[in-house]
């Protein structure tokens, strides 16, 4: 299988700089990276993929069986090192994408390195001594409106998403790229992003790490940004100047500074 067709793989930056690979979110592809790439692009030679059925990523390698774990995304990146032949490199992981660089770092060690995380969130539902920041009412109604009327759950639930509502230009642009995504292919994603519980996962967590919370995300309030932190004794968190779930795209400067700093820690 051509992998590199396949995750629909960029490669951007010197060819012998170090290794930086950015993975999106539920609903996104590499274009979500776009504001943070030139500034790392300059020394490292940063990898951009698109998930199997997301962005331009070849549709008939999804399948549903394969894509209903976190596992199964994290397969995608362990294939697009391989593919690569990386060794060590930075994985940047926004989103789910933080909890699936943790899975691929303990499948593949000597191809990731360390991690960034992004807006992580390791379970989005409320449990006991824990804030997700949902309660299961919320997440079974927040699929159920998914799978219904994904355009409109799209159209809806964006801004909230993107927060930034001084910026609607913001929302306007994740509903976009949610609703480029196959309903079918998003609702199986969904299920697997809102549902997935990768607290013990965390456990084994000892490369180097940096989580980046915002000070205000619905999706991922501070609470869980500190859950994270804590249960990785080899990370740093760091608390962005910025709101809503995506950084990269609502405060670019200060999420590029952040990894630029952490990166620069790690040559």
């Amino acid at each position: 299988m051509d992998i590199r067709r396949r995750n629909n793989v960029t490669l951007i930056g010197p060819a012998d700089g170090p290794v930086v690979v950015l993975a999106h979110g539920f609903g996104c592809d590499q274009n979500m990276w776009r504001l943070i790439v030139p500034g790392l692009a300059r020394r490292h030679r940063v990898v951009l993929f698109d998930y199997v059925g997301s962005g331009g990523s070849d549709l008939s390698a999804w399948s549903e069986q394969r894509y209903s774990s976190l596992d199964g995304y994290a397969r995608d990146v362990v294939e697009v090192c391989e593919e690569l032949d990386l060794e060590r490199a930075v994985f940047v992981g926004h989103s789910v994408s933080a909890m699936v660089g943790v899975l691929a770092a303990r499948a593949a060690p000597e191809r990731i390195g360390s991690l960034v995380m992004v807006a992580p969130s390791p379970r989005y539902i409320d449990d006991e001594g824990y804030r997700g920041g949902f309660s299961e009412q919320d997440i079974e109604e927040l699929l159920d409106s998914l799978e219904s009327n994904y355009l409109g759950w799209s159209a809806g639930m964006a801004p909230v998403i993107m927060g930034n509502p001084d910026r609607p230009e913001l929302g306007e642009e994740l509903a976009t790229s949610f609703c480029s995504t196959d309903p079918e292919i998003a609702r199986v994603f969904a299920r697997t992003t809102f549902l997935s519980d990768s607290r013990e996962d965390l456990k084994d967590v000892e490369i180097p790490t940096l989580v980046l919370e915002c000070t205000q995300d619905v999706i991922a309030p501070r609470e869980v940004g500190a859950f994270v932190h804590a249960a990785i004794p080899s990370s740093r968190l760091v608390t962005l100047d910025a709101t809503g779930h995506c950084p990269q795209l609502s405060a670019p400067e200060a999420t590029s500074a952040a990894v630029l700093a952490f990166l620069q820690e790690r040559r």
